[in-house]
């Protein structure tokens, strides 16, 4: 019952649109690609697990690799769609705009208003979650397929470098250099649900300095109710931006942005209006052969907008160093620090008998942190590393995040890994400063005093080579969660509502992916993982909307992908997933299906069909969601 009143103009704008060695190669085309051996994928270079350079193969984590040729022979045609296949992570869609996204469960629940807020996003360094409620506006995030270099999707705590909101997991997104872009592409596809366009072109400016720019614009139909009526909640989002690379002996200079603009429309409510931009600045400078030095810094701008009701701007301004060394021949050792500063308004509609307020409406945040991590080779194959973060945020203070990972190496082709870290969830201004009124009544307040939630994660894992055509990965977790968030009523009057931290727990689980090169030319890939919640309550704790608020996950999902090179220059991409059952509020489990045929005509021009849900006239992913419909789609590349 709590939750589900109506909000006004504000609350739809700002809560429903809540999400509800071997380098990967560098071509023109995925489809031009022959796919990565066995052993090559093992080796892919990565590095948002100690944010240095090293292979797969040796990372002590559960690191999940989406390659270029993988999004591209997906059919993937947004951001999350792309994250389907990590088998490490949930995503749900709720609406053509909207998904749920979250890794090792708190995927939210938003008839409790709970939203998923544990899981942090980088695009090249730019963090893009939202420091009003600790989540992601994922429609506000968008790449250009041909621009995706990979995709490292770390599941487990990343607080002891990666910081704020780094709880459940990581997600880097990492795109192309411009020098691998060169020359022009366009890109025109048509569907009976998606139709989009987009136009990139890339040169050089100098010999050393290479550049590309894009713009891309997509329509995309309104999902049916679950009383079979349309949700009226097409959406449309004109996008632009820019990437120059300047590459010297010992200097690399990036400086790269985006601007877009959107309409979404919403059931019984005005169109929701989003909107912003950002410009990042990368320097990385080559001290000598075991040092370097790299300066990061962003400006992002965010603003979300009712018609005639109210709205948002966050301007978010970040700079972060980093100087990698070693120190004699046994220390490899990262360190560095960030300040970010956030300001941000909100207006909500005047004159209306029940809305969604922060007061105050305007704050500048500033979250600082220094860091430092030290991997010790313990001989020829094992490596410990030890590091921490110590982190300020405005409204809890100094944050501790220290982490232990050791790595042995048992034999050339298998490894064994384990760790232990802790991580928070800062406090933010919607659970802090945010107040809910129902009429002349305040029905929900924030609660100033509300604490970091927290989490310490013990995981063990193992990544190897079992034949010549078979890789696994599989890894096991315990993490054990305090100062949970919940609601609760105030001593004596129950209302209003106010949010506090006293429930607990702990999330175990097992995750699984595996490699099979069945023949030359086909490979399959298959995930698996399941998870079991075991929260509670804290003594003297009213259990008001019981354990349910804390996210409604599957217990467990499946995967399997099948690619295909075939003759004739053909190539055929099938994905089948399997997601269990939500518990509460229940949601039966289901089975879907993509798949993409693709032909490369020639050198220049190269086509591809695709479907979408293909088992089921239309499905729900996730309650308070709309009906996601079977969808096919007609894709011409043309390159100049």
């Amino acid at each position: 019952m709590f939750g589900k009143t109506h909000r006004g103009v504000l609350a739809v704008l700002l809560l429903s649109a809540l999400p509800q060695g071997v380098r990967a190669q560098q071509v023109a085309d995925a489809e031009d690609v022959q796919q990565l051996s066995i052993e090559q994928l093992a080796n892919v270079e990565i590095t948002s697990v100690s944010k240095a350079p090293q292979s797969l193969s040796t990372a002590a984590a559960a690191i999940y690799v989406i390659s270029h040729d993988d999004v591209i022979r997906s059919g993937a045609t947004s951001l999350p769609d792309m994250l389907r296949l990590a088998p490490n992570l949930e995503v749900m869609q709720t609406s053509p705009a909207n998904y749920e996204i979250a890794a090792r469960g708190f995927n939210g629940n938003t008839a409790d208003q709970n939203f998923p807020d544990k899981l942090l996003v980088l695009i090249d360094g730019r963090s893009v979650y939202t420091p009003l409620y600790s989540g992601v506006y994922w429609d506000m995030q968008d790449v250009l397929p041909e621009d995706v270099e990979r995709i490292e999707v770390i599941s487990g705590p990343g607080g002891t470098l990666w910081g704020a909101n780094a709880v459940n997991g990581v997600i880097n997104i990492i795109t192309r250099k411009a020098a691998d872009t060169q020359g022009g592409v366009l890109t025109v596809g048509v569907g009976d649900q998606y139709s989009s366009s987009a136009v990139q072109y890339g040169g050089q400016l100098a010999d050393n300095v290479d550049y590309r720019v894009y713009a891309k614009d997509f329509w995309q139909r309104s999902f049916d109710t679950t009383a079979g009526t349309s949700a009226h909640d097409s959406w449309t989002k004109p996008q632009g931006g820019f990437r120059v690379d300047w590459d010297e002996a010992r200097d690399q200079v990036t400086l790269q942005g985006d601007i877009y603009s959107g309409a979404e429309g919403q059931l019984g409510a005005p169109d929701q209006i989003i909107g912003g931009g950002n410009f990042t600045t990368h320097w990385q400078h080559k001290l000598d052969d075991d040092s370097s030095f790299q300066l990061l810094s962003y400006y992002d701008e965010t603003q979300r907008n009712v018609t005639n009701g109210g709205g948002l701007v966050l301007n978010t301004y970040d700079v972060e160093g980093q100087h990698n060394f070693n120190l004699g021949s046994w220390n490899k050792i990262v360190w560095g620090a960030g300040d970010r500063i956030m300001q941000y308004g909100i207006t909500d509609q005047v004159g209306t008998a029940s809305s969604l307020l922060w007061q105050p409406g305007h704050r500048t945040l500033n979250l600082a942190d220094v860091f430092a991590e030290d991997r010790i080779p313990l001989g020829t194959t094992v490596e410990l590393t030890v590091g921490l973060k110590l982190e300020n945020d405005p409204y809890s203070g100094l944050s501790p995040m220290p982490s232990g990972r050791i790595s042995w190496q048992v034999a050339p082709e298998h490894t064994l890994w384990a760790a232990i870290s802790r991580a928070v969830r800062s406090p933010t201004p919607f659970d802090t400063d945010v107040v809910e009124k129902l009429g002349a009544t305040t029905f929900l307040t924030g609660n100033p005093n509300f604490l970091p939630e927290e989490v310490t994660a013990y995981e063990a894992g193992y990544r190897g080579q079992l034949f010549d055509r078979i890789s696994l990965s599989v890894s096991v977790f315990e993490n054990v969660y305090d100062d949970l968030k919940d609601l609760e009523p105030s001593p004596v009057t129950v209302l209003p509502l106010l949010w506090s931290n006293t429930m607990k727990g702990d999330v175990h689980g097992v995750e699984a992916w595996a490699s099979f090169q069945v023949l030359d030319w086909w490979r399959l890939d298959a995930g698996f993982n399941a998870q079991h919640l075991d929260l509670s309550f804290q003594p003297g704790a009213s259990k008001l909307l019981g354990l349910a608020q804390a996210g409604d996950d599957p217990h467990h999902q499946a995967s399997l992908r099948s690619s295909m090179n075939l003759p004739y220059d053909l190539n055929f991409d099938a994905d089948f997933r399997y997601q269990g059952a939500l518990p509460d509020p229940a949601l039966p489990e289901y089975v879907e299906l993509n798949s993409r045929l693709a032909w490369k005509i020639s050198d220049t021009l190269s086509v591809a069909l695709a479907g979408y849900n293909l088992l089921h006239g239309h499905h729900l992913e996730y309650v308070g969601g709309d009906e996601i419909r079977r969808s096919f789609y007609f894709e011409t590349r043309l390159r100049f």
